[in-house]
């Protein structure tokens, strides 16, 4: 959802209302996973997609009379013999979305939810979807206040609970509650959709390849910074208007900013004085993806170094080198594609081959998502 926030808030502070459809659950082979979301608004505008066009049609006509009568509505699509290609999913999974109207007056929250979005700021939105409880409520926890209900001041407590432990990694998902809270109860059913800040993606070496290689990552969401030493290459006009750049030792920058497990790295530097004391330090620390760039031979002669310096196998092996999967890239944009794809395979364990030569479900991960 966090893409068309901006077009929802704009809608919300005019105070027109819309109908929002949102994945809160998946199987087999899904094309979108928990929290995507579509919205119809005024004039009938559309933004956002729950299918990748297998089910909009439908969706927009459901989210237009959610919009009239009110009514929160909960609605399964899959993959159906006779109609597949009417309103069923042709990759043969399963998605299942709550419909419901916004309005400033029916969801106070959502302003504000939207604008620490916008800010970075982490927030989980929780909705009824099922049970004796309001479909359709919020509840918007933040990790110092709340705002909203689910109908029950025990929900309310065990959903806060619940939403500010998963807030620190994002994650979205069902929960299942008794009428008051009860944990070892599954009566209502919530969907909790968290929002953490923007992974970073940090990039060292101010070269034409980062140019390219920041735009992607710019593009994918990731908070960009560019990093370089020389002053004459680290210059603004060269990146992204939201990508940051430092002027700094690549080593020194890094020691000194924080990383997580959703942190992306990525080492074009090439020049062992820039690359091995940036190595050691970002092999030490959380990331989810450190990349190099260089040749085979430099790649040899860097593993030499790092080695020397004391890192160990365990810590050598969490190196993508040399950066990017092999398609054959030579301009700087074709290798950030490539770049690119290695770190969406890796996050997602995919493995890197034509779907043509593949077999089996194409989303094989997204199964069930019935908990956080």
């Amino acid at each position: 959802m966090r893409e068309i926030l901006p077009a929802l808030h704009r809608w919300y502070t005019t105070g027109s209302p819309f109908g929002l459809a949102t994945v809160v659950a998946v199987s087999r082979s899904a094309p979108r996973g928990p929290g995507a979301a579509m919205a119809v608004g005024p004039g009938d505008e559309v933004v956002g997609s729950v299918s990748g066009g297998c089910v909009e049609g439908a969706v927009f006509e459901l989210a237009r009379e959610v919009v009239e009568s009110g009514e929160t509505r909960v609605e399964t699509f899959g993959y159906s013999d006779e109609d597949a290609f009417a309103v069923g999913l042709t990759c043969g999974g399963e998605i299942t979305l709550l419909v419901r109207r916004v309005t400033p007056a029916e969801d106070v929250s959502f302003g504000a939810m939207a604008e620490s979005v916008a800010a970075g700021r982490p927030v989980t939105v929780a909705t009824v979807v099922d049970g004796p409880a309001p479909r359709g409520a919020t509840l918007a926890v933040w990790p110092d206040e709340v705002s909203g209900s689910l109908g029950s001041s025990g929900l309310d407590a065990a959903v806060t609970a619940d939403a500010r432990g998963g807030l620190a990694l994002g994650a979205t998902g069902r929960r299942h509650y008794g009428r008051h809270g009860e944990r070892r109860e599954d009566a209502v059913t919530v969907f909790l959709h968290s929002f953490a800040p923007p992974p970073r993606m940090l990039v060292f070496g101010a070269i034409d390849y980062a140019a390219a290689v920041a735009r992607i990552g710019d593009f994918l969401g990731y908070r960009v910074t560019v990093c370089d030493a020389r002053p004459v290459f680290a210059t603004a006009k060269r990146f992204p208007e939201g990508a940051e750049v430092v002027v700094d030792w690549p080593h020194r920058y890094l020691h000194g900013t924080a990383t997580d497990d959703r942190t992306v790295i990525c080492v074009l530097t090439h020049d062992p004085k820039f690359d091995v004391p940036l190595l050691e330090e970002a092999l030490r620390r959380p990331a989810a993806y450190i990349g190099a760039m260089g040749s085979r031979r430099t790649h040899d002669d860097r593993m030499k170094r790092l080695t020397e310096a004391g890192l160990t196998e365990a810590e050598l092996a969490r190196l993508r080198s040399p950066i990017g999967l092999d398609l054959g890239a030579r301009t700087p944009e074709e290798v950030a594609v490539s770049v690119a794809a290695e770190i969406v395979a890796l996050r997602w364990g995919g493995s890197g081959g034509p779907l043509a030569a593949t077999s089996g479900a194409i989303h094989p991960n997204r199964v069930r998502c019935e908990s956080l």
